[in-house]
């Protein structure tokens, strides 16, 4: 085999397992479902990652990495713009990433946390640690001096909460069909969400900032 069919083959096995990680989870998930799918030999798993454990964490994290090519997390935000600006370029990236149903990093994350396995808490906090972390920044920056860990780790997790809440509805919807999970249409329109979201993560803070 040469190395880019050896190339090639990895890569088809690891959009594979992403597709079948997303519909069954890992534990339902096998490994012959996963080369059956991909078009390759069953040994293939072991030849490549060593285990199927191996593969779920390689698999999301090449599903992660895909997405954050797709949508870079500075949502094409210039690093000089206002603070508020570059929240919003967040922001907007956050909620395509998630809402991108080629996007599978999201679904794989959703169905761990329905039936945790562990398998990927350490890959996960190393890939997504750092975004938090930029998002954090630009809160503390709104803040100002005076805010507090407490205060800036409040205000970062409402605003991500905002954006991921709606979107897992609507990926829930898109997944089985049905209106049973809530009367709410799904979000469409991701500037106009966008732009609510911003208005009311900076009132806010704004309104922290007042007691900081």
């Amino acid at each position: 085999m040469t190395k880019k069919n050896s190339i090639k083959t990895r890569e088809r096995l690891l959009a594979a397992a992403s597709e079948v990680f997303v519909a069954k989870g890992y534990r339902d998930a096998t490994v012959a479902d996963i080369c059956n799918r991909a078009g390759a030999n069953i040994s293939a798993v072991n030849y490549y990652f060593g285990s199927k454990e191996a593969l779920y964490r390689e698999a999301w994290l090449h599903a992660f990495t895909e997405a954050i090519k797709a949508h870079p997390p500075d949502g094409g935000v210039s690093a000089a713009a206002p603070a508020a600006e570059r929240l919003r370029g967040q922001v907007r990236a956050l909620l395509a990433r998630i809402a991108d149903e080629k996007c599978k990093d999201f679904a794989i994350s959703r169905m761990e946390l329905a039936n945790p396995t562990g398998l990927l808490s350490e890959v996960m906090r190393s890939e997504l640690n750092p975004l938090r972390e930029k998002t954090e920044s630009l809160v503390r920056e709104l803040l100002g001096p005076r805010a507090s860990d407490t205060q800036v780790h409040f205000c970062e997790i409402s605003i991500v909460s905002m954006c991921i809440n709606p979107m897992v509805m609507k990926r829930v919807k898109q997944g089985d069909g049905s209106k049973r999970h809530g009367g709410h249409a799904p979000i469409e329109d991701l500037e106009a969400f966008a732009d609510h979201v911003m208005t009311f993560s900076l009132a806010g803070i704004a309104a922290v900032r007042g007691q900081a």
